[in-house]
């Protein structure tokens, strides 16, 4: 009897994580949805990382430009540029500019693939919702069905209104806690092809080292 108990009590656990799943797949195909029928996004986000273990605390803002698969970052006093092909960063306080041949598809997680990098990597299962200034936000847990992966967990808050994200807390396997904050989510916005070109021969004359990697 014990056996048949234990049993049925594993096939209800095991339809409801089904259904949870489907429930977060769903939620997250509409933000898929929303975020890439825009002509274009701009963001203002404030980035926390948080490790109490090894007493390190950092809190700075940023903004970010995407149209399609190209953007224009600035972070952490730099200007990060990719065009749809090369990466350009440029560090004004050292005066120099980095070029990469590198595909966008090829990197870690670029602002571009911030809105949708869940599509492909994770397991979905749906989490709690909270009331967050007036705003319903409605978490789904992912996880890395890679073994390797540094990351053991991601909460991905999306309003349930706008179908936006609102901020993504990723928490390492060194327990470093990671906090993305959406500020302010434009779109459509009247920006000009040439923010996400960059001009060589201008910091050639402004006398930037600029390295091709």
């Amino acid at each position: 009897m014990k056996k048949i108990l234990l049993l049925i009590s594993l096939i209800i656990t095991t339809l409801t994580q089904a259904q949870q799943s489907e429930k977060a797949k769903a939620l997250l195909d509409e933000v898929y949805k929303k975020v890439t029928s825009y002509d274009n996004i701009v963001i203002d986000f404030k980035y926390n990382l948080d490790n109490v273990a090894e007493n390190v605390y950092q809190e700075t803002k940023g903004n970010v430009t995407m149209a399609k698969n190209k953007y224009v970052l600035n972070y952490l006093g730099a200007t990060r540029i990719y065009d749809g092909d090369k990466t350009y960063t440029i560090v004004p306080e050292n005066e120099e500019v980095v070029i990469e041949s590198t595909k966008e598809d090829e990197m870690a997680l670029t602002p571009s693939q911030m809105l949708t990098f869940y599509k492909k990597g994770y397991s979905y299962k749906w989490d709690i919702e909270q009331n967050l200034r007036g705003r319903k936000i409605q978490y789904v847990e992912l996880k890395p069905t890679k073994a390797n992966s540094e990351v053991k967990q991601i909460l991905l808050g999306i309003d349930v209104q706008t179908k936006h994200i609102y901020n993504l807390i990723e928490i390492g396997k060194n327990n470093t806690k990671t906090t993305i904050t959406i500020q302010a989510f434009k779109t459509n916005q009247p920006i000009s092809e040439n923010i996400f070109k960059f001009d060589k021969a201008k910091y050639k004359k402004e006398g930037y080292y600029i390295s091709e990697l």
